[in-house]
C-alpha cells in the first residue's frame, strides 16, 4: 500500500507548486498593482455604451438564426481539418465524399442567403 501511494507523490508536488503559484500570482498582484477604482472601470461593459433594460428581456430571432449558422459553418471547417490531413490514406473515396458534404453545405448557404437570413436591417 505504501510503495502505490508512494507513486502519487510527485502529483501532489505538482499540485501543492500550482496551488502556491496561483496564490502568490494572486496576492502578489493585489499588492503590486495600483488599485484606484474609479467610476467608469467599475461599470459593465456592453459594446461601448452604457447598459440599458433588463439582460432577461427577448431577443429578435436574427440574433438566434445567425449563431446558429455560426455554428454550422464553424463545423463545417472543423471536418476539413482532419480530412485535409488525412486525404492521402483516403484517396479517392474520401475527396469525392467531403465533397458531397461541401456541396450540401454549399446548398444550405445558397438557400439561406435567398432567404435573407444573412441580411442585417
Amino acid at each position: 500500500m505504501q510503495v502505490a501511494l508512494s507513486q502519487y507523490f510527485p502529483i501532489l508536488v505538482f499540485l501543492a507548486i500550482g496551488a502556491f503559484l496561483g496564490l502568490a500570482f494572486v496576492f502578489g498582484s493585489k499588492l503590486a498593482a495600483r488599485q484606484k477604482p474609479y467610476p467608469e472601470k467599475l461599470t459593465a461593459y456592453e459594446c461601448g455604451f452604457d447598459a440599458f433594460g433588463d439582460a432577461r428581456r427577448r431577443f429578435d430571432v436574427r440574433f438566434y438564426l445567425v449563431a446558429i449558422l455560426f455554428i454550422i459553418f464553424d463545423v463545417e471547417v472543423a471536418f476539413l481539418f482532419p480530412w485535409a490531413i488525412s486525404l492521402g490514406r483516403i484517396g479517392a473515396v474520401g475527396f469525392f465524399s467531403m465533397l458531397g458534404f461541401l456541396g450540401v453545405l454549399t446548398v444550405g448557404f445558397v438557400y439561406e442567403w435567398n432567404k435573407g437570413a444573412l441580411d442585417w436591417e
